[in-house]
Order: structure tokens, then sequence, then C-alpha cells
């Protein structure tokens, strides 16, 4: 009996993780049909693998984007056939336990160089859509010092105008 009992914990175990991996590659499939929609300028399957309510968060302080804010924004650049071409070389996701919600942070080759995207998926209608995404550039720990003061005079304005909002 302990044994039957062993075996069925291992299989109901293994079967969650299977599950579990599965949502995760489709997760990652859906993160690298969204940055390859954008290399390829495929406006509507860009955007279509957002959910209707997405955030997009830029590299600049001001760039906090609602789907259709960044729908406008964006358009010139795919009309134009070339939006941006950002490359995943290290992601991790994470599925919550419902299965309904996963969040991922990845390491990206860009044109700005490494960038880091970080940001929300989430099943709607059972298909997972980016549902929040954060655009950050990365620098080095020992080369802070020079953006620091680069930044220092534009981010005081910003905050000040923040502030009196």
């Amino acid at each position: 009996m302990n044994r039957l009992v062993t075996i069925l914990l291992f299989l109901a175990f293994g079967s969650g993780l299977k599950g579990q991996t599965a949502e995760i590659t489709m997760i990652q499939e859906v993160l690298d049909q969204w940055h390859l929609a954008a290399a390829e300028a495929d406006f509507e399957e860009y955007f279509g693998l957002m959910s209707d309510d997405a955030v997009f968060i830029g590299t600049d302080a001001s760039e906090v984007w609602g789907k259709k804010e960044f729908m406008e924004f964006s358009k010139p650049y795919f009309d134009q056939g070339k939006a941006w071409a950002f490359t995943s070389v290290d992601r991790h996701v994470y599925l919550d336990p419902s299965g309904e919600v996963a969040w991922f942070d990845e390491l990206l080759d860009t044109w700005m160089q490494l960038c880091r995207g970080s940001g929300v998926v989430r099943k709607v209608d059972g298909e997972w859509k980016i549902a929040h995404y954060v655009l950050s550039l990365t620098v080095p720990n020992e080369e802070i010092e020079p953006v620091i003061a680069l930044k220092k005079e534009k981010d005081s304005t910003l905050i000040q105008t923040l502030r009196k909002q």
C-alpha cells in the first residue's frame, strides 16, 4: 500500500510539473513571437499579443503608455517597416499557482545594448497575453556615477513636475 501511495503522489506531482512546464513554454513562445513581430514590423501581430488593458513602460521616465497610446506612438515606426529588434538572451518565467498569471524578466540584445525587460502575462480567453511590460536600460555598477551625473538635472525637473500634478 505504501508503494501505491508513493507512486500516485509521484504521478500527481509529475503531471503538475508537466502542465507548468507546458504553460511556461507557451509563455516563452508568446514573448518570442512578440519580439519577432516588432522586428518584422508586424503591427497587428505585435499588438494582438497584448491584452486590451496592457501597459508598456519604456526607458524614458515619461514613457508610460496604455495599449491605445502605445499603438498610436508605435504606428509610424511599424508603417515604415522598421520598428525595433529585441532578442531575448536570458529569460526567467514564474507561473502563479492558479496557472492564469505569470511574470517574467529577460535580458535583451537591443540597439541600446543590453537591456532588461520584465512584465506580467495573463490568460485571456485561454491565450497568454502580455498585460504589463517594462523596458529598462542596464548600467554596470562600476559605471553608475557618470550616468547619475547625466540624469541629475533632467530627473530633478521631471520630479518637480510630477509632484505638482
